[in-house]
């Protein structure tokens, strides 16, 4: 029994082997980052985002003693590291950068919002528009009431 249990596996192996070099040799999935065009795309939402936030009598009053440059250079790091770019985010955390600030639920999707009117001006394909969607929604309870 033990014998052909070796034989058996000695001719399985190269049929094993066989399957692990197409494994390796099938190409790995881009990144979020990379599919959304790196750091120029990632720019290029968050200048248009900010905009659009800004021009918003809504949502702007959060913005008021914001340093927009800062915020911008945050967000965009955020957004690399988060879909898989070779940026560090080195802000403060989303419970405490909200702190005080009271964000309603309402003021979250409107800002949700102006993100997804942004991601289809720049004609971003809907796997990606919604998994940077899913992303910035699992924000939610560490951003809103805070």
């Amino acid at each position: 029994m033990r014998g052909r249990a070796i034989g058996l596996t000695l001719a399985l192996a190269p049929l094993l082997l066989a399957g692990c070099e197409m494994m390796a040799m099938q190409p790995k999935e881009r990144s979020l980052y990379d599919r959304l065009g790196g750091r120029t795309a990632l720019v290029a939402v968050v200048d248009d985002f900010t905009a659009r936030m800004a021009a918003d009598d809504r949502v702007n009053k959060h913005f008021a003693k914001t340093d927009i440059p800062k915020f911008k250079a945050h967000l965009v790091d955020q957004l690399c590291q988060v879909s898989g770019g070779p940026c560090q985010y080195t802000g403060r955390d989303m419970p405490t950068a909200h702190k005080g600030m009271n964000v309603t639920l309402a003021e979250f999707d409107i800002t949700g919002g102006h993100l997804a009117a942004t991601l289809d001006k720049f004609n971003v394909p809907m796997r990606e528009k919604n998994e940077v969607l899913s992303v910035a929604g699992s924000l939610r309870d560490q951003i809103v009431g805070k």
